[in-house]
């Protein structure tokens, strides 16, 4: 189990954290702070310097991932994470992550008042050696009080457990949580446990059209970008079919004939993914009805919308957008495409 001790910067997340592990029994301090510091000797300063904030890499995120599955494997227990995360899709992708290795989140935030953040980011300890340290430490603090304010007017409250800290000290904060924890006031974050693969995959999209010929797109809480309704084939299961059952299970639309094929894509694997078949189906033209009919995002989407090609390449990876193109295309010739890599093979 993970808790993680989320809140503004000068929120007290640290300290916090350093009085839990003596009150939760079996448990140990992970600070992804260490993850970030590691990468500025790994990564050449250039590329650091394309990103503002480690939190951009998607390499920090990955490891964050792993380095927390790899310390539970290792020391079991509970593990402490104070770490700020005021981006959504940035908490789906590591929380998401997490619970697909079943590893069980509980999400804590330190919520005291904003006059109280700014008067302990004013006297905070700054360390020494920093050209302007003090004054860039304070400033970058003070900048992300802003996207903290919009974060709890979005999703951070209703995803996170509060606890008001502003008159509490570290060792009062750490006891309400563990007391918390401990009555189960502090629920498993709900993501979808998408187990991670271990060999090649079959995975079966379905493209889904408004009155306008626009595509549906979803944006799954458990994984990085926009992508096509579907999902992984499971044994026994026949592709069209199992694209029909991931519709149905997100977006709450049954499709009434199996769709029919558009594309077959061989992924070739890419460390640490392993690859595998994508399979593209057409399921056809949606009235005005069935797209009222469209659930509202849950545990695993985000969001959902009805893009154009143009929008799409916006919106999807690279690898997804041509995967979607070349479908678009079989689907205007009336002929199925064979690609590999997203590259078309064969006549």
């Amino acid at each position: 189990m993970i808790v993680w001790i989320n809140g503004a910067f000068g929120a007290g997340k640290t300290t916090t954290a350093r009085e839990l592990i003596e009150l939760i029994p079996n448990s140990t301090l992970f600070d992804p702070e260490v993850v970030g510091g590691a990468l500025g000797h790994l990564l050449p300063p250039k590329h650091l310097a394309e990103v503002g904030d480690y939190q951009d890499l998607p390499i920090w995120r990955r490891l964050v991932i792993d380095t927390a599955a790899a310390m539970l494997a290792e020391l079991g227990g509970t593990l402490v994470v104070p770490m700020t995360l005021l981006r959504q899709e940035y908490r789906d992708e590591i929380f998401g992550g997490l619970a697909a290795r079943r590893i069980a989140v509980r999400h804590v935030l330190l919520a005291p008042a904003e006059t109280i953040l700014r008067e302990r980011i004013a006297g905070r300890e700054v360390p020494e050696g920093l050209p302007d340290g003090e004054i860039r430490v304070r400033q970058w603090a003070y900048d992300h009080i802003e996207p903290y304010r919009s974060a709890l007017a979005s999703w951070l409250t209703a995803d996170a457990y509060p606890v008001d800290n502003g008159a509490l000290s570290p060792y009062d904060t750490a006891a309400r949580i563990a007391e918390a924890v401990a009555a189960g006031s502090v629920p498993a974050c709900d993501i979808v446990q998408t187990a991670e693969p271990t060999a090649e995959t079959v995975a079966a999209g379905v493209l889904l059209f408004d009155e306008q010929d626009r595509v549906l797109l979803v944006d799954p809480t458990y994984k990085a970008g926009w992508e096509f309704p579907g999902g992984v084939v499971e044994p026994g299961e026949a592709p069209a079919r199992a694209g029909m059952r991931e519709v149905a299970e997100e977006t709450g639309i049954n499709l009434e004939e199996v769709p029919g094929l558009l594309v077959v894509d061989w992924e070739p694997p890419a460390p640490p993914g392993f690859g595998g078949l994508r399979l593209l189906f057409d399921g056809g033209r949606l009235q005005a009805a069935d797209t009222g009919r469209l659930l509202l995002p849950g545990p695993e989407l985000r969001a959902w919308r009805f893009a154009s090609e143009a929008e799409a390449a916006e919106l999807l990876p690279p690898v997804r957008y041509e995967r979607l193109r070349r479908a678009l295309r079989a689907r205007e010739r009336g002929r199925a495409m064979y690609l590999e890599a997203g590259v078309p093979v064969g006549p």
